[in-house]
């Protein structure tokens, strides 16, 4: 149904004259005519009421005004913020972030962002890189800060490193390496990883195996943990090794020790990607201010 028919059906409800209505809207009286006969035979039935004192809304007139204005509301709702959006105008920035690594980098950026603008509302959303990516690509998030399977999204959003984080080994504490000061990659041929889902941590299992591969061998995954505290139960329980970014470390859990992974071509990258098209002045703040951090 042609949204300029309801337009002009609410303009004439509202004036309650076809003449007062065409004034308002700059068209003949000849044309909202036409318009009213087209949206009736839409409907099937007259919506509007002619008499000598002006134009009456008929039941199904009624019902159609009740039912279209939240939806004529909300459509013009939607335009008006796409539209500042696609400027560079917004009042709401919506943030992805990983809890345990993001808060070095996030913290000082949207402590600027409240002092730039303080009138933006910023949504926070603790997410997995799966669900960030996701949420990504249904346009739910403007801006996340997601682990190095934000490297991978390079051809659908704008994406920029923040820094490259050491690798540590997450073992159990009776494991033989466990009193190591540090362990290297050929330590570890012949045990058991932790792995993660591709849709929770996209590309980590195929990071493990190129870290892995590099030091001549292929590594055996025991299972995929979903969370981090779910890798590291299982680290414990299946006496298995885990590699992960050193903040990794700020969760210490009874059983588990970490060491430091001595190869120094192994890093983890923090990423942060954000949505195409023009960018608005309370992101460009938070973008400016996550590059200021070391890397």
């Amino acid at each position: 149904m042609n949204l300029e028919l309801i337009r002009s059906f609410f303009s004439i409800a509202e004036q309650g004259s076809l003449n007062k209505a065409a004034e308002r809207m700059r068209v003949s009286q000849s044309t909202l005519t036409r318009q009213m006969q087209t949206l009736e035979h839409e409907i099937g039935g007259r919506l509007l009421e002619r008499g000598a004192g002006g134009v009456a809304l008929t039941a199904a007139g009624h019902v159609l005004a009740d039912g279209m204005r939240p939806v004529l509301g909300s459509f013009d709702r939607v335009i008006d913020a796409t539209r500042k959006l696609a400027c560079g105008k917004t009042s709401l920035l919506r943030v992805g972030y990983l809890m345990s690594a993001a808060a070095d980098y996030l913290h000082p950026a949207l402590a600027a962002l409240r002092k730039a603008h303080p009138e933006v509302k910023v949504t926070l959303l603790d997410m997995s890189p799966g669900e960030q990516i996701r949420a990504l690509r249904k346009g739910e998030l403007d801006i996340a800060l997601i682990g190095h399977a934000g490297t991978f999204l390079a051809r659908e959003f704008f994406v920029r490193r923040l820094a490259s984080l050491p690798v540590v080994v997450a073992l159990s504490a009776h494991h033989a390496l466990g009193a190591a000061p540090a362990v290297r990659l050929r330590d570890l041929k012949g045990e058991m990883f932790v792995g993660a889902p591709d849709s929770d941590m996209p590309g980590h299992n195929q990071w493990i195996r190129h870290l892995c591969r590099r030091a001549g061998f292929r590594p055996r995954f025991v299972q995929d943990a979903d969370s981090l505290a779910h890798g590291l139960s299982t680290i414990v329980t299946e006496d298995a090794i885990g590699l992960m970014p050193a903040y990794a470390t700020r969760h210490p859990v009874p059983g588990v020790v970490f060491r430091p992974l001595q190869d120094a071509s192994a890093k983890w990258d923090l990423v942060v990607a954000w949505q195409r098209g023009k960018s608005s002045p309370p992101l460009r703040v938070m973008l400016d201010e996550l590059g200021k951090t070391p890397a």
